[in-house]
């Protein structure tokens, strides 16, 4: 009878086994066809599809970057919500016994490209706010039983003695994991106590193609996770008019700009510089908002104690390349920056490299005298490469190099450095600021020819 028992009761498992089996298989094959789907297609599925686990960890700067500081990340559907753990750094761990939690807000997003397989993943951010100037922090994200490692960063100083740097990049847009990712890590090594990174636009090639935005992080990898970025949006982030859906996701950026152009035209005030993001593929398309963010640049410039500014948009002022000339900006646009003194403009766009002082002369288009004024960069860190013109307003200039740049702000001087992706440096300045007259621009170009 004991014997008959067992038999029945193996047939059972059998049939059981088979069942949860072919469950399980179906339920495998179903979750694995979008991943067979993208490798068909030779895609990298590691930079396409979360999991889990948070991937795509960034910190970006706030309105008040002295004391408050963005954290986003992404994690697969079975991942709803999110938190952010913090703690002032200690020497060993124990720092674990002080942590506080800050609670994420978490969006779904859905996106397809083309014949592409979907990618469906949950957004978390949040803000980590009361933080001490000066101060060192780690902190990690996720949620339950999945956990980012711990992340160490350092918080800018109020101390004016202390100086404020950045990393500046053109666009990084093509090849982005091949050819970009030596650039930013290159600069990481050139640099590593920045205090945040500035990217120009166009930080991919199409706008809404999900492994590309995955190339992006991939390449900057723990970068980004450590040292606070601000990004304006380039024309390559938009398609039909629309921002890239991963942006607002993936970024928590000010919202202080005008409405209807949160996160992407903002501004970001330190003690002694004010950095100011607009939005130049809507200058460039939507009269009304060209019209509210030329009302909204001057308001902010009119009320502006910080001893320096520094603006980034994508689309240059002064152009680099033959034949292309962005008239309607300079004339909406340079008659403020010009009543307003501004020391620096940060610029894409036009792959390739193109630095000089022009003067600020209100009302006197196209006026290119460099004995004082604003200083215009227009730069590209990635591989993609356009022809350069014999413009005079060019005191420097570079075709077919990839660059970074370095700029500190101490004082009463802007110091600034642009390097080549081999780490050799380029093109060298200084901006001193001079009581009741223009900044004096020192040149320290080095030796080493153009690049033409």
């Amino acid at each position: 009878m004991n014997f008959i028992r067992k038999k029945i009761y193996k047939i059972l498992c059998f049939f059981i086994c088979s069942s949860s089996f072919h469950t399980a298989f179906s339920q495998s094959d179903s979750h694995s066809h979008p991943h067979d789907h993208a490798v068909s297609l030779h895609m990298d599925v590691k930079v396409l599809f979360p999991t889990a686990s948070p991937d795509r960890i960034i910190l970006n700067l706030t309105a008040t970057p002295e004391t408050s500081i963005g954290v986003n990340w992404r994690t697969d559907t079975t991942i709803t919500k999110g938190e952010i753990q913090v703690a002032i750094a200690t020497d060993g761990t124990q720092f674990l016994k002080n942590v506080r939690t800050i609670y994420a807000a978490s969006e779904y997003l859905k996106v397809k490209y083309q014949e592409e397989p979907e990618v469906k993943a949950w957004y978390h951010s949040g803000v980590i706010e009361n933080l001490e100037p000066g101060g060192l922090y780690v902190y990690r994200v996720g949620y339950d039983k999945h956990w980012s490692e711990w992340f160490q960063f350092r918080m800018p100083s109020k101390d004016l003695n202390r100086p404020i740097s950045l990393l500046y990049f053109g666009d990084a847009q093509n090849d982005v994991k091949s050819l970009w990712s030596r650039v930013i890590r290159e600069a990481y090594k050139t640099m590593p106590e920045v205090t945040f990174m500035l990217h120009a636009g166009d930080l991919i090639n199409r706008n809404d193609h999900d492994v590309e935005w995955g190339e992006w992080f991939h390449a900057g990898s723990y970068i980004h996770a450590t040292i606070p970025s601000v990004m304006t949006p380039g024309n390559h982030e938009y398609g039909k008019g629309k921002l890239s859906p991963q942006w607002r996701p993936q970024f928590t950026l000010p919202t202080n700009g005008p409405k209807g152009l949160e996160e992407t035209c903002y501004e970001v005030n330190y003690s002694d510089l004010k950095v100011i993001s607009l939005n130049a593929e809507e200058i460039d398309e939507s009269e009304h908002y060209a019209s509210a963010q030329a009302r909204w640049l001057d308001s902010v410039l009119t009320h502006n104690p910080r001893k320096w500014t520094a603006i980034t948009l994508h689309y240059p002022f002064y152009s680099t390349k033959p034949n292309r000339d962005n008239i309607e900006l300079r004339k909406r646009f340079k008659p403020i920056i010009d009543k307003h003194k501004v020391d620096i403009v940060l610029q894409g766009h036009d792959h390739a490299y193109g630095r000089g002082i022009v003067s600020n002369t209100v009302n006197v288009q196209g006026n290119k005298n460099q004995s004082s004024g604003t200083v215009y960069v227009v730069s590209v860190s990635g591989p993609k490469m356009y022809d350069i013109s014999d413009d005079p307003w060019m005191s420097r200039k570079a075709s077919n190099t990839q660059l970074f740049q370095l700029l500190t702000v101490k004082g009463n001087v802007l110091s600034y450095k642009a390097f080549t992706a081999t780490g050799e440096l380029y093109d060298a300045f200084e901006l001193q600021k001079q009581a009741g007259k223009a900044n004096l621009l020192v040149n320290k170009i080095p030796k080493t020819p153009e690049k033409n």
